[in-house]
């Protein structure tokens, strides 16, 4: 029976663990209040042009996700961008342009797609790991377009945010933890989403590879030997 438990455990860790975007599954806090009130009050925005800023791993795409199913909007990599695929990006009105960055952005493509949007009365939804008005960017036409986008950073998550966060991405690959684990792992690990997806992972696989329980002491283990 043991035996059958961890090669279904093996089976699940083999598969790709598939992040859920839907509203439901975004976790609430004061450190994405302010990002999660401007997706929520569309079309009340400021401006037709926004921007989330923060970090890798932070929950930019998955607010980008939840106003892209309120809004009927398409999704696209600024890396992916291009001049003569704009009119059809925007097919719908609305779209969302995740990570944008000047060394990975076609600039000329990026202010045709201001234009056009503009004329077209479309929205578009912006999100970047730094204030886009910052440097980087050589268009003078873009940076001042880019200048007046309005923005609203996530901050660092708090304790109770990451403290859910590891609570859920454990539930979600099957796995119930003591309250002690999630005690022991906040402290020593780095501030943001992404380090929590990347600790989960890192303690599902040993408990896996060891035969064992996802405890406090499989997690003082790990964290020794890093």
């Amino acid at each position: 029976m043991q035996r059958s438990g961890v090669f279904a455990r093996q089976l699940a860790l083999d598969l790709p663990h598939a992040e859920s975007f839907r509203r439901d599954d975004f976790l609430a806090s004061s450190a994405n209040d302010a990002a999660l009130s401007l997706v929520e009050r569309w079309p009340e925005w400021p401006d037709r042009f926004v921007a989330i800023v923060c970090p890798r791993g932070a929950g930019k795409s998955h607010l980008a996700a939840i106003w892209a199913e309120r809004a009927g909007a398409r999704i696209v990599a600024a890396s992916a961008l291009a001049r003569s695929e704009v009119p059809a990006a925007l097919a719908t009105g609305a779209l969302v342009v995740e990570d944008i960055a000047p060394a990975v952005v076609d600039e000329a493509a990026l202010f045709h797609l201001f234009n056009l949007a503009r004329e077209d009365g479309a929205w578009l939804l912006f999100t970047a790991s730094r204030r886009l008005d910052g440097p980087g960017f050589t268009l003078p036409d873009l940076v001042s377009r880019l200048r007046a986008v309005p923005s609203v950073a996530l901050a660092p998550p708090d304790d109770a945010l990451l403290s859910a966060v590891l609570v859920k991405l454990f539930a979600d690959r099957q796995l119930a933890v003591d309250e002690g684990v999630i005690a022991y792992l906040l402290p020593r690990m780095e501030r943001s989403l992404a380090a929590a997806r990347e600790t989960v992972a890192k303690l599902d696989a040993a408990a896996l590879s060891r035969g064992r329980a996802v405890s406090l002491q499989l997690a003082a283990e790990i964290f020794r030997q890093e």
